[in-house]
């Protein structure tokens, strides 16, 4: 007899856990959130990524992009979105501590792990006992079939008979309850119109030009800022967190 309830409850259980009972639990808990803080950690760092034929196993170098004040711009477009159905209230946090965090490449490491940034919520950022924290950091993408990229970052794809630039905004952004420090919900940014020959998973677009020089350094940051503004809405209201006109 104890073995039958205990089937019972287990096909009970298979039943709340259902794709859609699950969206029903987000989409309920999403709607009684009333108050966010907004932490972003994207900004702080450039790749730089030689790929293709001629280039195969040239290692990948970074810059410093911290005087373009990216998690500033990226907080106070996210405010003015998500204004518009929550209360934000400014919150202080370690942003090179969450940027300091690293998702395994191996995808079935991450599932089998505790998010990372639950714990960074709970220890690290004032106030606490808002509602929710919508947390913004770099996310991973695969340039083509070999290495991973991730965050900002400029590509230079070189073949024998031809080489053009590409650069990226990777990001994902998470949902954490501001009461148990559960992860709500969490997306990765999309691509955008990317027509570009070699395409990432995440906003990204064909660049022409050479960037020596202020000019050269302002057109490049202007291009990442555009990949930023434009994606960031699109994911919010696919997040159903903003509703965007």
């Amino acid at each position: 007899m104890r073995n039958i309830f205990l089937s019972v409850g287990l096909v009970i259980a298979s039943i709340a856990l259902s794709p859609a009972a699950a969206f029903e639990t987000r989409a309920t808990r999403l709607q009684a959130i009333k108050t966010v803080g907004i932490i972003s950690a994207i900004g702080d760092e450039m790749s730089l990524t030689r790929a293709g034929l001629t280039a195969s196993n040239t290692p990948g170098q970074s810059l410093s992009v911290r005087s373009w004040s990216l998690d500033e711009l990226i907080v106070q477009q996210a405010t003015a979105l998500l204004n518009r159905r929550f209360r934000v209230e400014a919150v202080s946090y370690g942003r090179d501590r969450f940027a300091a965090i690293r998702e395994s490449a191996i995808p079935p490491v991450n599932l089998m792990r505790s998010d990372p940034f639950k714990a960074l919520v709970r220890a690290d950022v004032s106030p606490q006992g808002l509602d929710a924290y919508i947390v913004i950091t770099r996310a991973k993408s695969k340039l083509g079939t070999g290495r991973n990229v991730e965050g900002i970052g400029f590509v230079e794809y070189r073949t024998l008979l031809a080489s053009y630039g590409l650069i990226h905004a990777l990001y994902e952004i998470r949902v954490i309850d501001g009461k148990t420090f559960d992860v709500i919900v969490k997306r990765a940014a999309s691509p955008l119109d990317n027509t570009a020959t070699l395409r990432f998973a995440g906003p990204s677009r064909s660049i022409d030009g050479t960037f020596e020089g202020p000019a050269g350094a302002e057109r490049l940051r202007a291009a990442i800022v555009d990949l930023i503004t434009r994606s960031l809405p699109i994911t919010l209201d696919d997040m159903h967190l903003a509703n965007t006109p």
